[in-house]
């Protein structure tokens, strides 16, 4: 291109939010800077027509996961802006996490121009390829060139309609020049009113035809990971096979789903009167080591239903035969006997009364009793945090009837960051009440999601906060024994329990954002039932240190209630 075609900066910007905008761009998220002040200029100009909606924040770590929280619930590609330099290097967690969860997340990463490369100008670094194998497509618009055709291409494979390839995020990187403002003149449109990009009816249930009766008996079970999708939930049931559904599944539901699998795993395993004998994977599951053991299970034939390309495996890492259609897994997994499906529900529903028995001579709430409220209580849209949250909701929650709110979960990677700001860009996304639930290593970890700026549209968003002063995850691995055994003194409590004293209800008012402090579960209850407007904090406080033995509790009290169903005892 010559410089007499060469295009202004403020023009590029506006080819390129209009080349987003077509592209089905319905929220951006800008993070403030000067070198991407043509394309802050050129979105703020879309909004006031009315075509996109804005979302600034500071932290580019916690726009990107904003961005992130948008595209989940929105599910379309979203916009994140930065300026050059360290601002685009912030965002590497959250498009991590959309790379293993197959999110659209469009990073548009202003650069300098190619004449400043090398020598020493300020903000100034190779930002191509930043992301490596983490984005779908990366590709670098030279200062003065037509973005178009780079952004078309850009999310033609953020949204996966490259062959075999899932959704993803994906990078451009467009280089400005001065001026970086717009020219004399120029000024925004009037404003018009912002339509509703997005319509969510909440879950579904989903039906599917009756099993073939010619279809072998077999023992099989479903298990539903994350993503798995009400699918999972409609196919058990027309297989008359026991569901076993995670709670970010959105198949934790129904007649067939069986509240405490993971601890009645080993009832049905090797040496069992009735031994799993198959297993049917939708989603991807991540929560339980009882779980990873039976798929590892050189006994137990696994196939996972794949109907699209996936992004959290590779082709042949895995055990499980990967089959596209659903009268393929319907062969595969046959059809399980009324005994079959009984034992599981019969054993389920022991374990979860005697779970629940075990939390009701508890005074005070606790991880899993927290779980269990949150998940009665939830309706709209949940998210669950990672490290303990997520799986105290597995152990505890029981499945619903029928679907009773949206589950989100960074599952992708399973990190702790960006929660606060994910589930913000969850609420922001759908218009809809939201509940995260995560724990205080969580929240803290991304207290800085809490701030909004004056004007910023404000979620409807309850946060959640189980607050035990520290991590309590690992006191239920192996570095609980460690710790019980006093070998390594104090260290296991420094170094894995993380041990604060921050003043949440302070925090909360620092950012000005709600607070109540509860400690039982009725007072949860009572809180999580309170009509809701903007955000708030619900933070339960309690003990971590008698949790080891809860779960030694919790577990024992199961096996000796199932023990006695099962044997007829």
């Amino acid at each position: 291109m010559t410089s007499q075609d060469s295009l202004t900066s403020i023009a590029a910007a506006r080819i390129a939010v209009t080349t987003l905008l077509d592209g089905g761009v319905r929220h951006a998220v800008v993070a403030p800077g000067s070198r991407s002040a043509p394309l802050a200029y050129a979105l703020a100009e879309a909004e006031a027509s009315g075509r996109v909606r804005l979302h600034v924040r500071i932290d580019e770590r916690d726009a990107g996961f904003t961005a992130l929280g948008l595209a989940l619930s929105t599910e379309a590609p979203v916009a994140v802006v930065t300026t050059s330099g360290t601002a685009v290097g912030n965002l590497l967690p959250a498009v991590m996490e959309a790379n293993h969860s197959a999110v659209p997340v469009v990073v548009v990463s202003a650069d300098r121009p190619e004449e400043l490369h090398g020598t020493g100008a300020s903000q100034t670094t190779v930002q191509l390829d930043l992301f490596g194998e983490h984005v779908r497509f990366a590709v670098d618009v030279p200062a003065g060139d037509h973005p178009q055709k780079a952004i078309a291409t850009a999310l033609y494979a953020a949204t996966g309609a490259l062959e075999d390839t899932p959704p993803g995020p994906v990078q451009v990187n467009l280089a400005f020049r001065d001026p970086l403002v717009p020219g004399v003149g120029d000024a925004l449109p009037e404003t018009a009113g912002h339509g509703v990009f997005h319509y969510d009816a909440g879950p579904q249930a989903l039906d599917l035809p009756a099993a073939l009766t010619d279809l072998p008996v077999r023992r099989t079970v479903v298990l539903a990971g994350h993503d798995a999708g009400p699918v999972a939930e409609a196919f058990a049931r027309a297989h008359g096979l026991p569901l076993l559904a995670e709670p970010s599944s959105n198949a934790r539901f129904g007649p067939n789903a069986v509240g405490p699998y993971r601890v009645l795993l080993e009832h049905f395993g090797p040496g069992s009167p009735a031994p799993v004998e198959r297993v049917v994977l939708f989603g991807r599951a991540t929560l339980s080591r009882p779980v990873s053991a039976l798929l590892a299970r050189e006994s137990v034939e696994s196939a996972i239903y794949q109907p699209v390309p996936v992004a959290w495996y590779e082709a042949g890492r895995r055990r499980e035969k990967p089959i596209e259609t659903l009268p393929e897994l319907a062969a595969f997994a046959g059809r399980g006997s009324s005994d079959w499906l009984d034992s599981w529900l019969l054993a389920g529903a022991a374990a979860q009364h005697a779970l629940d028995s075990t939390l009701d001579a508890e005074d005070l709430a606790n991880g899993p009793s927290v779980g269990a409220t949150v998940w009665e209580h939830s309706r709209g849209q949940l998210v669950l945090g990672s490290s303990n949250g997520i799986r105290d909701v597995d152990l505890a929650g029981q499945p619903h009837t029928e679907p009773l709110a949206t589950v989100y979960a960074n599952r992708g990677l399973a990190g702790i960051d960006g929660t606060i700001a994910t589930a913000t860009g969850i609420a922001l996304g759908s218009g809809r009440e939201t509940t995260v639930l995560l724990g205080d290593v969580t929240f803290l970890h991304d207290a800085g999601g809490l701030l909004l700026g004056h004007g910023e549209p404000v979620p409807d968003l309850r946060i959640v906060v189980l607050n035990d002063s520290g991590g309590a995850i690992f006191a239920l691995l192996e570095h609980g024994a460690v710790d019980d055994s006093g070998a390594y003194g104090t260290a296991v409590e420094r170094l894995f329990g993380t041990p604060h004293s921050v003043d949440i209800a302070a925090l909360a008012a620092a950012y000005g954002v709600g607070h109540r402090a509860v400690s039982t579960t009725a007072e949860l209850a009572d809180a999580l039932k309170s009509p809701l407007k903007g955000r708030t904090i619900v933070e339960v406080r309690v003990d971590r240190t008698g949790l080891r033995a809860l779960h030694a509790r919790i577990k024992e009290a199961i096996n000796a209630a199932v023990g006695q169903v099962l044997t007829g005892g």
